[in-house]
């Protein structure tokens, strides 16, 4: 019995690697930034969220470039419904896409801001239903990049009433 456990345990171990190593070859492959010189944050508020990301290193003006044209890029899509990105990356059973994807174009906000190291997207809904799907979506973007607590983020968002 102790056998069967332990090797239960390390399957999980090895597929929940191999898993991780998918994901961040999938990510590689569809941005244009390098994601080992950035850290990426998703902080939920009380009318969605907002995601960070950031060069690792505040000099890398070639990365902080190419993640600002990355999160413009992005936020023009999902204001059409276009989460194919997040599809190539994650897969179409993330929690909270599939919601987001069927909502009307002026149901959820999606407002871009520059930052002096990267970028960051404010992601903003008045229905409950979606602000749900995007905290669902955060969590999985959580779990899935790691719940990384970005140094002064906050102060680009007041409050989580934001």
């Amino acid at each position: 019995m102790k056998a069967k456990i332990l090797v239960f345990t390390l399957l999980s171990i090895f597929s929940s690697t191999l898993y991780a190593a998918d994901t961040a070859s999938h990510a590689q492959s569809v941005l244009p930034y390098a994601s080992d010189q950035t850290e990426e944050s998703f902080t939920k508020t009380v009318h969605g969220g907002v995601q960070h990301v950031v060069a690792k290193s505040e000099d890398n003006a070639a990365q902080i470039k190419l993640i600002q044209e990355h999160l413009q890029q992005r936020v023009a899509q999902y204001q059409k419904g276009d989460f194919s990105v997040t599809e190539k990356i994650h897969g179409k059973d993330m929690p909270g896409l599939a919601k987001l994807k069927s909502a009307e174009t002026d149901a959820v906000k999606y407002q871009y801001k520059a930052l002096p190291n990267g970028g960051q997207i404010h992601f903003a809904s008045e229905y409950p239903l979606l602000v749900g799907a995007l905290h669902e979506w955060f969590d999985a973007q959580s779990q899935q990049h790691g719940a990384l607590e970005i140094p002064d983020h906050k102060k680009h968002h007041s409050s989580t009433a934001e």
